[in-house]
């Protein structure tokens, strides 16, 4: 990504696949909003969102203009411009904490909601999406911290890169009511992403 700042460049070692409306799990599981527009085309587009009200988080759009469906940028290693992603993540012990997670990807990039929609094919533009050689040792596993759907191989990362997030699984859903005294709430199904 390049900004006023200077340039700094990740590899991504990890990502996770949403399906759109046939995924439960996908923020465009109930088609689109103003909020996912953006997912449901074109292809090769940024989506960027804010999680939990306090981190953003990016996706490249990927299936046909239409069709809502998205990869989650879970984790990189910063390959230029280090110094650059360790001022945006201050809080990072070491080089291979500052783009390890969706948030803090996101942070060493410095994206944020204004990069919503960015076309990260244009040669030109301020943030791209560049195709690098063959990567050896690709795994494949179930989702991170989510509940739905969460049984689906959709998560992809590069063996022994120390940058792929520690893995933990979603919480099953309450569905036996709250214990007498005590107040529950419910989350509908639908746009369960936990990054």
């Amino acid at each position: 990504m390049d900004s006023a700042e200077g340039p700094v460049t990740v590899r991504l070692t990890e990502v996770e696949a949403y399906e759109g409306q046939a995924d439960p799990a996908s923020h465009a599981f109930r088609g689109p909003t103003r909020r996912t527009a953006v997912m449901f085309g074109p292809p090769g587009r940024l989506y960027v969102y804010l999680s939990y009200g306090l981190h953003w988080c990016a996706n490249v759009v990927c299936q046909p203009d239409g069709t809502a469906g998205a990869v989650l940028l879970r984790a990189g290693e910063v390959v230029d411009g280090i110094a650059l992603a360790r001022s945006r993540r201050p809080a990072a012990r070491t080089d291979r904490d500052l783009a390890r997670g969706p948030a803090r990807l996101t942070a060493a990039l410095g994206l944020t909601g204004g990069d919503d929609g960015i076309d990260l094919l244009d040669p030109g533009g301020r943030v791209r999406l560049t195709v690098c050689g063959g990567v050896p040792g690709i795994h494949t596993g179930p989702r991170v911290g989510i509940s739905t759907a969460a049984e689906l191989p959709w998560r992809f990362w590069v063996a022994e890169a120390p940058s792929v997030s520690q893995f933990r699984p979603g919480r099953p859903r309450r569905t036996d009511p709250a214990p007498s005294g005590r107040a529950m709430i419910t989350k509908p199904a639908g746009g369960d992403r936990e990054d």
